[in-house]
């Protein structure tokens, strides 16, 4: 009997390694047709699951009180199962290059408690070579078994879209791959027990760790192309915005954005292949180039609102600005790579100490992260200037009283009003007479 078979039929479990953003919807995904144990490091964590609480809103809090997913920070409950899957972040580090640790670590803990016949899968980002080259001699190290003979690896990047649910995990092709056929087909087999769009069976591990570096880089050197765009027409005077509607009426336009790109996939994957291919002796030309465009918008969006409060005749110094999001992107609680946080650490050089607001975000990673004292909305008043810099449904649903409302009492002239992700109304602001810019 396979290892599929018995996962099916009970006689085996799978474990999920990090119970984050990715993994948590994994697990619980499983847990709808066989045994699943989750396991993460925090304990805070494991407590939070355990009480039903979501707090990634993935899933929402009652699909975790309904789940069965046995949630532990025990790593020896890891024993119990023959199916792995790894889904721990892979960040940068400060010198942007790859940061393994998190991976490197994971991999300890799984040696340490693997058994004969199990598979691991990985569905950390991470260049091509890592899971071969790196995560299979810390199993084998740990574990005193031989990978191949005792137990059998592959490789299937996570493609979850934070905040997204209308592609959610189940709707969202998996590329799956294994060290050999017989584990490609047991890993593929067990993966098309909860993905509904099916798997994409790829030739190598390394085959499988491009794709996942590279479809994320496509998007990056993309929006990096319309973020130039946005700097040039910012110049010229030209809504942004009027040039890609009437360039999309074309069939084949790509139908990009300028905007902040932050978070763990977009802003950090193209870091790991420039890596690489540096490595290798290829320095990359187009993918740095569209990182370094990328990783200034937050200073260009910065200068944009000095340079509105001197306009509106503010004292720089003195103006109240408030900063409207701070997550990595909208209706997601995810602050992790916020670019909005190069708006405020542009704006501090200026001396400005803005306010934040944010809703969806939890409060004590803002501060952990950032340093920043998250406020409620209702507790904003006498502002100067307003950045919507993150498009939660909470800021694209506000009324222009209650917009109004957190400005001081002076004349709209004098109202600045920051747009990053261009969802007002610019006729509306222009009847209106505020002090307006857009990216």
């Amino acid at each position: 009997m396979s290892l599929y078979e018995k996962i099916v039929n009970k006689q085996e479990k799978i474990s999920v390694i990090g119970l984050g953003y990715v993994g948590m919807p994994i697990a619980v995904a499983f847990a709808k047709k066989v045994d699943v144990i989750g396991f993460d490091l925090s304990k805070y964590k494991i407590e939070l699951y355990k009480s039903g609480i979501d707090p990634t809103n993935e899933v929402g809090d009652e699909a975790i009180k309904q789940t069965t997913v046995d949630f532990t920070a025990d790593e020896t409950k890891i024993k119990e199962a023959k199916f792995h899957i790894v889904a721990v972040p892979t960040p940068i580090n400060s010198d942007k290059t790859p940061n393994l640790a998190p991976v490197e670590g994971a991999s300890t803990i799984v040696g340490r408690n693997l058994t004969k016949g199990s598979i691991v899968v990985y569905e950390s980002t991470v260049y091509p070579g890592v899971t071969e080259d790196i995560c299979i001699p810390i199993l084998e190290k740990e574990s005193g078994l031989k990978c191949g003979v005792d137990f059998k690896i592959g490789y299937s990047p996570e493609r979850i879209n934070p905040g997204d649910k209308v592609h959610t995990l189940e709707k969202i092709i998996k590329i799956v791959s294994g060290i050999d056929s017989e584990s490609l087909e047991e890993i593929a087999k067990v993966y098309e027990l909860v993905i509904e769009a099916g798997v994409h069976r790829t030739s190598s591990i390394k085959v499988a760790e491009a794709a996942k570096v590279v479809e994320n880089s496509q998007r990056d050197i993309n929006i990096a192309f319309m973020n130039e765009l946005a700097m040039v027409f910012d110049r010229m005077e030209i809504d942004t915005n009027d040039v890609i509607k009437a360039m999309n009426t074309k069939w084949n336009a790509l139908k990009f954005y300028p905007g902040l790109v932050g978070g763990h996939c977009i802003g950090v994957d193209p870091y790991y292949f420039v890596y690489e291919a540096e490595k290798l002796g290829y320095h990359s030309q187009i993918i740095l180039s569209g990182r370094k465009i990328n990783d200034g918008m937050g200073e260009f969006v910065a200068d944009a609102i000095i340079k509105k409060l001197v306009l509106a005749n503010k004292v720089v110094k003195q103006a109240k600005v408030v900063i409207l999001g701070i997550t990595f992107k909208e209706n997601c609680p995810d602050t992790r790579n916020s670019k909005v946080a190069d708006i405020i650490k542009k704006l501090d050089e200026y001396g400005i100490k803005p306010i934040v607001v944010d809703p969806q975000a939890d409060k004590d990673d803002a501060k952990h992260e950032y340093g920043v004292n998250l406020i409620d909305l209702d507790d904003v008043k006498d502002a100067d200037c307003l950045v919507f810099a993150v498009a939660h449904d909470e800021f694209k649903n506000m009324s222009w009283d209650k917009i109004d409302s957190l400005f001081g009492d002076f004349a709209n002239n004098e109202k600045v009003i920051i747009d990053v992700k261009s969802i007002l109304d610019r006729f509306e602001m222009e009847k209106r007479e505020y002090s307006y810019w857009k990216l």
